[in-house]
């Protein structure tokens, strides 16, 4: 990733914060038709450093995980820029079109894990996570259990241990704080104001 140190992310509080708010990751991997991309949501673990989930066994990632370097991909907010926000533009019209987001990349290598009792535990760990906003939030022990070991037994396991996290935020820091605040009030209530405001 083309990285200007202007919009890189260090922030290890920051980058964790948008794999939780954005879990669903593009996982990038190596397999035997070239390079593909998986998309499923994982779950990371800042204290063992792992990012956890979980495909479907008819999935062929998880046949040749052991070792294999990985890149999961996690998007944050973005949005368009029009040069029209920038108070610049009426000035000199030296203005462009650009976007504005942010990503998480985290690197590292894949590993399958194919155990019931693991699985059982990420599924229940990530529905509560999933449904705690919820006024009456479901969990896995509502299902029947002979339902649950056979939904079990139709996906395995995937870890990845991370060894970096690279964060970009292209968030308008290259901006003078007057187009930063034109691009502000242009976005509204998008996520991306709160970002890009000085």
């Amino acid at each position: 990733m083309y990285l200007p140190k202007h919009f890189e992310q260090q922030d290890p509080q920051a980058l964790h914060a948008l794999m939780r708010a954005h879990p669903l990751a593009a996982l990038v991997s190596t397999g035997a038709d070239g390079m593909t991309a998986d998309h499923l949501p994982l779950e990371y673990d800042p204290a063992s450093q792992t990012l956890r989930g979980h495909v479907a066994r008819a999935n062929p990632l998880w046949r040749h995980a052991d070792g294999q370097p990985v890149l999961a991909i996690f998007r944050g907010p973005q949005a368009y820029i029009t040069p029209s926000w920038y108070p610049g533009k009426a000035e000199h019209h030296k203005v462009v079109p650009t976007w504005n987001y942010t990503v998480v990349h985290a690197h590292g290598t894949l590993r399958a894990v194919d155990d019931a009792p693991w699985l059982h535990t990420l599924v229940s760990g990530l529905t509560a996570h999933h449904e705690a906003p919820r006024a009456q939030p479901w969990a896995v022990a509502d299902a029947p259990d002979d339902y649950v070991q056979q939904m079990l037994r139709a996906i395995v396991g995937i870890e990845i241990p991370v060894a970096r996290l690279v964060g970009k935020w292209k968030v308008s820091q290259n901006r003078q704080a007057a187009d930063r605040e034109g691009v502000a009030d242009g976005l509204g209530d998008d996520p991306m104001a709160a970002l890009v405001r000085p």
